[in-house]
């Protein structure tokens, strides 16, 4: 049973689909709990797929290492991921505002392949954030495709332009 106090060990994980549904890359940053990475994960599958599918196959890939190291060992585990239909579909909460998603059946033993690997990594959470802070995991599953990594797009970066007055 994990310790309540302790620091979770920490997944950032994204999957590309180029097109889409296309190739896939997988990409995941594993943390552990001091904070430190102990794992950047990078992955082309051999096979096509749509982006909900390549977002679930990363989870997938930074739970297998995971349980491949021991597991949590005793401690929690936060998934985070930016896509919703992968947070929702797991029985977490939704991000505020979603709309509810209906069960995609292709992918459907897929979706119980990971809850079985949750499970068995013990205190899983999946978090939903916004795209502009899964970056890294983004780089990583665009570079498994041979990609460059997205120009940075999250609030931190945006700058307002003035208004020019009219003569």
């Amino acid at each position: 049973m994990p310790d309540d106090n302790a620091a979770p060990w920490v997944i950032h994980c994204d999957g590309s689909a180029v097109p889409n549904p296309g190739r896939m890359g997988l990409g995941a940053v594993v943390c552990a709990p001091d904070g430190t990475v102990a794992q950047q994960l990078s992955e082309a599958t051999t096979f096509t797929g749509c982006n909900n599918e390549a977002e679930l196959r990363a989870l997938a890939l930074a739970l297998r290492w995971l349980q491949s190291q021991g597991g949590a060992a005793g401690s929690a585990v936060m998934a985070y991921s930016d896509n919703s239909v992968l947070v929702e579909q797991l029985g977490t909460t939704r991000p505020a505002g979603s709309p509810r998603v209906p069960p995609i059946a292709r992918l459907a033993g897929l979706f119980d392949e990971v809850r079985a690997m949750m499970q068995a990594c013990g205190d899983v959470s999946v978090q939903w954030i916004p795209r502009h802070r899964n970056g890294q995991a983004d780089a990583l599953a665009r570079g498994a495709l041979g990609l460059a990594p997205k120009p940075s797009t999250g609030h931190h970066t945006r700058t307002k332009k003035k208004r020019q007055k009219r003569r």
